[in-house]
């Protein structure tokens, strides 16, 4: 069922007062300034670029996703390192070339700030790439929080990179609602003690079920957020 809990009931308002968002595949779509990054990396090697689509569904998972998706090598395979360094070196040189965000973001942020929830990014991409990233998407000044992959000791889907954002936030973390697309957002999210929500509309590997993911809702599109939230007054 559409934007729905995982067991199928409708959206219900949580009791939040803030909302933190992953980044890739939830805010925005990256996946194609990193499959171009990623094919960059295969015509160097004497390889046939590969069609988005292939690629899309591995782009949340960053440089180990899409080198085992493209390359197939992981860590610990000897041309892994290689690899990831000439893939974000690549990656770098033009992270923001078709990188939009998501239809509906931008006029949910701005029913977000109208409402007066203060909300954050929380993710795993390091701060080297976030950064700019972000000030070519017009969000890093509006954004009450940024946490990067680099920003602790332990990235997502470890909690520290939650709990972080809402101390930056002033807000509880059983106040907070985390968005994100993968698994291991959700996981952090509920070891943060925070509700959480899938957005389905992101990058989700084809064996992914994320009704069977530990969430509180699920969403189809940016907009659908707004159901989940507590009617609020504005500024």
């Amino acid at each position: 069922m559409p934007d729905a809990s995982p067991s199928g009931a409708p959206p219900r308002a949580l009791a939040v007062d803030a909302v933190l968002f992953d980044l890739d595949g939830t805010l925005a779509d990256t996946a194609p300034d990193l499959a171009a990054a990623l094919n960059r990396v295969r015509v160097d090697r004497g390889l046939a670029s590969l069609p988005l689509a292939a690629l899309r569904p591995y782009a949340s998972h960053g440089a180990r996703g899409l080198l085992a998706a493209g390359m197939g090598v992981g860590p610990g395979h000897p041309t892994y390192e290689p690899l990831r360094e000439a893939f974000l070196a690549q990656y770098a040189a033009a992270l923001c070339v078709e990188t939009t965000l998501f239809s509906e973001v931008a006029a949910l942020l701005e029913a977000l700030e109208a409402r007066a929830f203060r909300w954050g990014i929380v993710t795993n991409k390091a701060e080297r790439y976030t950064a700019p990233l972000l000030d070519a998407l017009g969000l890093a000044a509006r954004a009450g929080a940024v946490v990067c992959g680099d920003t602790t000791p332990h990235p997502k889907p470890h909690p520290a990179p939650l709990l972080f954002a809402a101390g930056r936030l002033g807000v509880a973390p059983d106040r907070c609602v985390y968005v994100g697309d993968a698994e291991r957002d959700i996981i952090a999210g509920t070891a943060a003690g925070m509700p959480t929500i899938v957005a389905r509309y992101g990058y989700l590997e084809p064996q992914d079920e994320p009704a069977d993911w530990p969430a509180n809702g699920i969403i189809d599109s940016p907009a659908a957020l707004l159901r989940w939230l507590p009617a609020r007054a504005g500024r």
